[in-house]
């Protein structure tokens, strides 16, 4: 594959040899950004801070009180401490919670069926610290992820667009970049995968144009995870 060579010449390395695929959660396991999106502004509204659900979509992957401080610093031209930011995400995430539960995106098991059946481990990098979310892992994916490779925001210190989290994944999987690969479906996940020299493919499974994911260096650009199935022999085996 082109893009392999690509990537390979991008970061200088000689060689591509998966040995684990690192997910993002939201947008990627799950279909669940329709609901952040709206928590986002619902809860947002009742601090008097304007942030649309369309907005929600280009902050998805950084840590939830890195949103709200970038937001107030905005609007409020002020800092928030962590404290502060920390209770309004809970705003955010109690509205979360109260919605119906976000079912799973089509082919996500099938393609981890897949993945392990080959031998490779799975790793989950989010960004969410929602544990309503996290303790759906388990019980939905059930010998398929297992906690000792989940990555949280509790896990790191500078979330996404921040490559610490991906490095943080590796770390856990005890891999090297170029033994990776990222799914990722937001510009901020992508432009993390990316910094941390991992190669990138992006699932565009929201609205945002293919562009905004390539424009942030991602690998591939699919369309679904359909789509991911159907190349991942020829991604297995490094091209």
């Amino acid at each position: 594959m082109h893009e392999i060579e690509s990537y390979k010449q991008k970061h200088g390395f000689r060689q591509f040899c998966p040995k684990a695929v690192l997910f993002d959660m939201d947008g990627v396991i799950y279909n669940s950004m329709p609901n952040h999106a709206y928590s986002w502004h619902k809860a947002m509204a009742s601090f008097d801070i304007d942030m649309t659900p369309e907005e929600a979509y280009l902050y998805e992957g950084m840590r939830g009180v890195e949103t709200i401080k970038l937001k107030a610093h905005q609007q409020w031209q002020r800092e928030l401490s962590d404290e502060e930011a920390q209770r309004m995400y809970n705003v955010k995430s109690g509205i979360f919670a109260e919605l119906p539960k976000a079912g799973m995106i089509p082919n996500i098991r099938e393609l981890m069926e897949q993945i392990k059946a080959d031998g490779l481990k799975i790793c989950v990098v989010t960004g969410s610290g929602q544990r309503t979310l996290l303790a759906k892992l388990d019980s939905d994916l059930h010998g398929l992820v297992c906690s000792d490779l989940v990555v949280t925001s509790f896990d790191v210190t500078r979330g996404k667009p921040d490559p610490q989290p991906y490095l943080i994944g590796m770390k856990k999987a005890g891999i090297q970049p170029w033994e990776a690969i990222v799914v990722e479906n937001a510009p901020l996940g992508v432009r993390a995968a990316v910094a941390a020299q991992c190669f990138t493919i992006a699932v565009n499974t929201g609205p945002l144009p293919d562009a905004t994911l390539a424009n942030e260096g991602a690998d591939l650009v699919l369309p679904d995870m359909k789509a991911l199935i159907t190349l991942w022999n020829n991604l297995k085996v490094g091209g």
